[in-house]
């Protein structure tokens, strides 16, 4: 399995335990199965369980708990819905891992200022279930349904990033938890502020080891009058890439635009039982009035048309748009059905546009020179690209060929100034790339971690460990 820095495990002191019973009664555990749940997230990384599991139901309680932990020198884990990719929950010296699944309300929704305010628990799809009869929703759409306050704390993106941006342009403000248990609000309802520093900011994408987030507000958006998906193939993978920076450098305000290769391509047919062309694929969603969306894609038409691209297949109604991008959502699962009993190794960069198609393509090659199964998925308008490596762990040369890949498009990524991570994060698992990326900042975030969480108690080991 992935290597990890041998750290130093404390037993909880039993008077933290006693505390923390008397608190929160049955929502206090030290229960195996429970913790080993909590101990990993959706990747090949070694679970790493925590010492106790505690599920708050409101903000003053998680207060309390991080209050008793900063007491006793205990760390502390946040775990939303457990979806992290990087190792972003393993207790890497054990502690308390606080989950927020009991942290669920909808605390405010204001529809005529297109905001609201959720804890952190919420997760997306509960949100999408809050906003129907609104004409308005969220569209940060990371694929997995994450909580809120995971997509905040990991910077989160997904599908249509390219137009709506990302969880750091969608959160108006948090409440945290800080290391010692102090609860601070940052941000707020105006839509600017040059009141002092940008807090929301510094905490957006700081996977826990500043403090605990416990309620996001959101800004909303309004439905769109017309809705389209269309799906285009391409006889190369050089042609497909092409097409999406054409469709950018144009101008044409494509709401989602995800490519997939080939190899993505067949894991897809198989798992969602489509019959599209096993060749590069794009699937595009058009957001606007009816006559703008025709627009849009009549454009996006003729630029695909020259560069070889196949006409669209279109879904307009809603359970075919919902089917179609489900098969996008599940490629993770589709391409872990290609080799049953495998694992899945997620990784992303984010790079310019302009440097997509030789990363992509070079990194493509690179894959097939080291013989390994890893179908390739693309945010393409924004520039980010997945490679899931289809794996055993347990193989160490296999192992070995896979970190020889990733990190060569790392390394790759950040020579034409992009970065080792477009939205998985950190974690541990790419901590070894981020000194490399930003340089002697890295030591002016260590300041901040230690100035903030001066016991180094917020989930140690990740980040700037």
């Amino acid at each position: 399995m992935s290597t990890i820095t041998t750290t130093t495990r404390t037993p909880l002191p039993a008077s933290l335990e006693r505390e923390l019973e008397r608190l929160l009664g049955d929502r206090f555990t030290t229960g195996e199965a429970m913790r080993q749940q909590h101990g990993e997230g959706e990747s090949f990384h070694a679970n790493q369980p925590p010492d106790a599991v505690v599920f708050p139901e409101t903000t003053a309680e998680v207060a309390a708990i991080v209050r008793a932990c900063h007491r006793h020198e205990v760390p502390v884990i946040g775990f939303g819905a457990g979806t992290s990719l990087e190792g972003h929950v393993a207790a890497l010296r054990g502690g308390v891992t606080i989950a927020t699944s009991g942290l669920t309300r909808l605390i405010e929704l204001n529809s005529e200022d297109m905001d609201c305010r959720v804890e952190a628990g919420m997760t997306r799809k509960t949100l999408e279930g809050h906003l129907k009869g609104t004409g308005l929703f969220f569209p940060i759409d990371p694929g997995a349904d994450a909580s809120i306050g995971g997509m905040a704390a990991t910077g989160a993106s997904g599908t249509t990033t390219v137009r709506y941006g990302t969880m750091r342009e969608n959160v108006l403000g948090l409440t945290v938890v800080l290391a010692d248990g102090t609860v601070i609000r940052t941000g707020g309802r105006a839509r600017k502020s040059s009141a002092g520093y940008d807090l929301t900011r510094l905490f957006m994408g700081s996977e826990g080891t500043l403090g605990i987030i416990t309620e996001v507000l959101l800004r909303l958006h309004g439905i769109p009058e017309a809705i389209a998906s269309a799906v285009c193939s391409f006889p190369t993978l050089a042609d497909a890439v092409d097409a999406v920076i054409y469709t950018i450098q144009s101008g044409v305000p494509v709401a989602r635009v995800e490519l997939l290769d080939d190899v993505q391509m067949d894991a897809v047919n198989r798992f969602s039982e489509f019959d599209y062309p096993v060749l590069p694929t794009l699937f595009f969603e058009f957001h606007g009035t009816a006559a703008g969306v025709e627009e849009q894609s009549s454009e996006v038409g003729f630029i695909a048309k020259e560069l070889g691209g196949t006409d669209f297949e279109w879904a307009t109604r809603p359970e075919d748009r919902s089917r179609l991008w489900a098969a996008r959502h599940e490629a993770y699962y589709a391409s872990l059905a290609l080799r049953p009993g495998a694992r899945g190794w997620a990784t992303d960069v984010c790079v310019p546009i302009s440097a997509l198609a030789e990363c992509l393509l070079k990194t493509r090659e690179d894959i097939d020179a080291e013989g390994l199964l890893a179908p390739i998925v693309a945010h393409a308008g924004d520039g980010n690209f997945h490679v899931l490596f289809i794996i055993d762990p347990d193989d160490d040369e296999e192992m070995a060929r896979a970190t020889r890949v990733n990190a060569r498009m790392i390394e790759q990524a950040i020579a034409v100034g992009g970065t080792c991570t477009g939205e998985h994060g950190v974690g541990f698992g790419k901590i070894p790339y981020l000194r490399t990326q930003h340089g002697e900042a890295v030591d002016t975030m260590r300041a901040i971690k230690q100035a903030l969480d001066p016991k180094g108690l917020m989930n140690p080991g990740k980040v700037v460990a």
